[in-house]
């Protein structure tokens, strides 16, 4: 049996609903799909080539040609140039005619760019004797060791018209990193003692239609010890020359209830042993910093600090610390007075110094990039940047904004009110914050012709965002797992594939 292709074909009722198609589109299907005859043609070709005889092989090669040069010139007719997928590979896919397989299926749907899950949960999809430190590799059984499943899939799915960026997490190094004895002191840290494995947070969206992630364990990232391991392994990556780069979880755990919001200093993932540290260094004379160690570690100052600091730096005027400006005439207020000026600037030093070590790992872990000449881009959720209440701000502390706006901006805007409205409303926000000329690629969560989630459909959501904003070309749909959930679990289990 001929699989089939669940996408809006030309007179079904997606059509019939006046969803916009260019008139330079005539010749192509709508989203550039391959129609399903020509599905089954390419289909019978990829089992034919396995057979190994060399003019079967070639005229499957002609075909996935000929295909990639279809999807090319319908995304430069297209309002949206690149239309991207997400996708995680697995050691299954190693068998012979396994990838093509699911390129295929990812070119049928009209993708023409795919990013591969390269690093999450503490595994990287690197060969075992590539592994620069204690990562778990992707491929594990014996005699496949050597297997580079990242070099095949670039190549394979370059002959398919697919630019194929590798998709990393970042501050989130995954649970078998942080059970390691010699990785503890790198581990994220808040007021209360707690690592994001023994505090309540919420895990982010997974693969996994309708799951979570569990392996979630975040490091400092202050830690110099944790940045050089990431480091090595960017590098290896790099080495595989993919089209680009993508970094997720570049943000501090969402914590639950009340504690998704931080309002105290005991809230704030600074109390790891490097944070700790570069947090005292930010004052600048002996006052600030004598302040500074008091206020985090009992979450407050009073009056009487206030005093005994003066007393213990007599020959400093006000406590100071990297951007304070104090006013001239504030050593002469009243102590009580002084306290209150002073606890609200440590506050608000408290949060700029959580915020300041993302944009620091960030700027760390594109900087190899950058010296390869390889497109990057941030991953990243809307609202996790912003503040809220008296004084409160978003637990993720996810700085977006003050992103490098020279690489690509990937907006999570996984909205669920049912509707495209706050969806459009995420990307709204993101390009009201984003510097002239940021490559804004908004990323959507969820399957082609239905809701799922309390999420329209993707067709749906895709018109509300060309009739916002129009000048966005690049689109990515989360994920490969969702649209092909058979295909996702036979890959995963090495199930025979039906035909």
């Amino acid at each position: 049996m001929v699989r089939g292709i669940a996408l809006p074909l030309v007179g079904s009722s997606i059509v019939a609903q006046n969803f916009w198609i260019p008139p330079a589109e005539a010749n192509f299907l709508p989203y550039c799909q391959q129609t399903s005859d020509e599905i089954a043609r390419k289909e019978t070709a990829r089992r034919d080539a396995l057979s190994g005889k060399q003019a079967a092989k070639r005229r499957y090669q002609e075909i996935v040609a000929k295909q990639a040069a279809q999807l090319k010139q319908c995304r430069n007719q297209n309002w949206l140039k690149t239309q991207g997928l997400w996708i995680r590979l697995y050691e299954c896919d190693l068998q012979p005619g396994a990838l093509e397989e699911v390129l295929d299926r990812i070119v049928d749907r009209g993708y023409n760019q795919v990013y591969v899950e390269t690093f999450y949960n503490g595994q990287v999809l690197l060969p075992a004797s590539d592994n620069p430190t204690a990562w778990q590799p992707v491929i594990k059984s014996a005699g496949n060791e050597r297997a580079d499943l990242l070099a095949q899939i670039i190549q394979k799915g370059r002959e398919r018209g697919l630019s194929v960026y590798s998709w990393m997490f970042a501050m989130n190094f995954g649970y078998s990193y942080a059970i390691q004895p010699s990785k503890q002191i790198s581990l994220l840290r808040n007021g209360r003692g707690q690592t994001s494995l023994s505090a309540n947070t919420l895990a982010g969206l997974s693969t996994d239609l309708g799951e979570v992630n569990p392996n979630e364990a975040f490091i400092d990232p202050y830690s110099l010890a944790a940045k050089q391991d990431y480091y090595r392994m960017v590098q290896e990556v790099l080495k595989r020359r993919p089209d680009g780069i993508l970094f997720d979880y570049i943000r501090y755990p969402r914590s639950t209830g009340e504690a998704s919001i931080a309002t105290k200093v005991q809230d704030l993932w600074i109390y790891g042993e490097a944070s700790r540290k570069a947090f005292y260094e930010r004052g600048t004379n002996g006052k600030g910093r004598e302040l500074i160690k008091r206020f985090i570690a009992r979450g407050s100052i009073n009056a009487s600090d206030v005093a005994a600091v003066d007393k213990l730096f007599r020959n400093e005027t006000n406590p100071m610390w990297q951007g304070r400006q104090p006013l001239s005439t504030e050593f002469r207020a009243p102590v009580g007075q002084r306290r209150a000026l002073l606890q609200a600037d440590l506050w608000r030093l408290s949060v700029a110094h959580g915020m300041q070590g993302v944009v620091d790992f960030l700027n760390a872990a594109i900087y190899p990039a950058r010296q390869a000449g390889i497109p990057a881009g941030a991953v990243f959720f809307p609202e996790g940047n912003q503040a809220i209440g008296q004084g409160g701000f978003d637990s993720r502390l996810q700085p977006w904004d003050r992103f490098p706006n020279s690489i690509e901006w990937h907006p999570m805007v996984y909205g669920v009110c049912g509707r495209a409205d706050c969806i459009v409303n995420q990307v709204q926000r993101t390009i009201s914050q984003a510097s002239p000329g940021t490559q804004v690629r908004p990323v959507l969560a969820g399957i082609w012709q239905q809701s799922i989630s309390n999420r329209p459909p993707l067709e749906v959501q895709m018109e509300a965002l060309r009739k916002f904003a129009p000048r966005i070309s690049a689109i990515s749909h989360f994920a490969y797992s969702w649209q092909e959930p058979q295909s996702d679990r036979d890959r995963k289990f090495c199930q025979a594939r039906k035909l």
